[in-house]
């Protein structure tokens, strides 16, 4: 080999990776965030890893976006949300999916991450229509809760994430550096008193994947499912990616009912899997980030619900719906009604017992039409 060729191989091994280029970060990002490719095939060993979450107060360093001004996830302060009657009830679509349409589960070390067909897509509440492309989930331990997001400084046992890019892109990693390029619906996750079957479609396929790069094909089913029924209460804010790199170019949804697991499915997802370490893969949450002057809004009036009463899925769910707030009006109306009613009576008896006074003659009313007035 050359002088020549032999400096120029040394450059090329010495550059570093940029986002878009092909570098092994890049790589291991899309792995994590949506690219359905294969992984990079190389050899596992303790730490290999280029980012983990006992490092993440200095993942800016290699990735600079994590300290950016509009990160996520956030401390969702109820009593500084604004109300935006423009925000519209999320529509999806496509779903529902056959047994027969088989879909991979995957252990990448970080979550447990189900990849989604593009058939599935958010068609209404955005400006835009966004195609699915995975979800994940984020949990703590057995010791305590793992919500990425917070409501007045309230973590939740989980969190689940359904990650979208905008299709006036052609691609996930062509969308996720533009600032309108990705939408995730977030939803929290709490121990009820029963088993979700919809999130068993995924716990139930957990062991197979214990180890970090494993994965294993699962039936399809409604994704929706794993989302609150009622889509149309949700807070909204301008966010980024929760993982490195940190992109800046989320539009976050993040639904007021909470989804309940049992506390079997629970232990389940928090001590089933392990991360590239051989370690247990738990507390996979990063920490709430500053607003930094950033607006959250609100697609109901948050006055009528406290942090700690978020509304949760199913027969024990406590959300004010237009129905409640009618109830509640037409109550009041009614005792108004009943009041006034009362104060009427009490007057004329009042006035009553006045007249029949021993001091005061007696009067005698006769209707007009029979009064003598001779």
């Amino acid at each position: 080999m050359s002088r020549a060729a032999l400096l120029v191989s040394l450059l090329l091994l010495a550059a570093p990776g940029r986002p878009g280029a092909g570098s092994d970060q890049d790589q291991d990002h899309d792995q994590e965030h949506g690219s359905k490719d294969p992984p990079h095939s190389q050899e596992k060993g303790p730490g290999h890893s280029h980012w983990s979450y006992e490092d993440r107060e200095h993942w800016y360093v290699d990735y600079p976006d994590c300290a950016g001004t509009m990160q996520s996830p956030i401390n969702i302060d109820i009593t500084k949300t604004i109300f935006s009657p423009q925000l519209r009830p999320i529509q999806l679509s496509g779903y529902s999916l056959p047994a027969n349409q088989k879909l991979k589960l995957r252990n990448n070390g970080h979550t447990v991450l189900l990849e989604l067909p593009d058939s599935l897509a958010i068609t209404g509440g955005y400006a835009q229509q966004y195609r699915a492309v995975q979800l994940h989930l984020h949990w703590g331990s057995l010791s305590g809760h793992g919500s990425e997001h917070t409501v007045n400084g309230h973590r939740f046992a989980a969190e689940i994430h359904v990650v979208h890019y905008n299709t006036r892109y052609d691609s996930f990693k062509e969308a996720m550096v533009h600032p309108d390029g990705l939408a995730v619906l977030g939803a929290f996750l709490e121990v009820g008193p029963r088993e979700n079957p919809y999130y068993q479609e995924i716990l139930g396929h957990l062991y197979k994947i214990q180890e970090e790069g494993e994965e294993v094909l699962v039936p399809g089913f409604n994704i929706a499912g794993l989302l609150p029924a009622n889509l149309k209460l949700y807070f909204h804010y301008n966010g980024s990616l929760t993982t490195p790199p940190c992109y800046q170019t989320v539009k976050w949804t993040v639904f007021n009912q909470t989804m309940l697991l049992s506390h079997d499915q629970m232990s389940i997802l928090v001590k089933t899997l392990r991360n590239d370490d051989g370690k247990p893969l738990q507390k996979n949450y990063r920490l709430v980030q500053d607003l930094h002057g950033r607006r959250v809004l609100a697609s109901f009036q948050t006055t009528l619900v406290s942090a700690r009463q978020l509304p949760s899925e199913g027969p024990s769910s406590s959300s004010f719906h237009a129905g409640d707030v009618l109830a509640v009006l037409f109550g009041v109306l009614f005792a108004i009604t009943a009041m006034a009613f009362l104060l009427y009576i009490y007057k004329h008896r009042s006035q009553n017992t006045r007249l029949e006074s021993p001091t005061k003659s007696k009067v005698i009313y006769t209707a007009a039409s029979t009064e003598n007035t001779v």
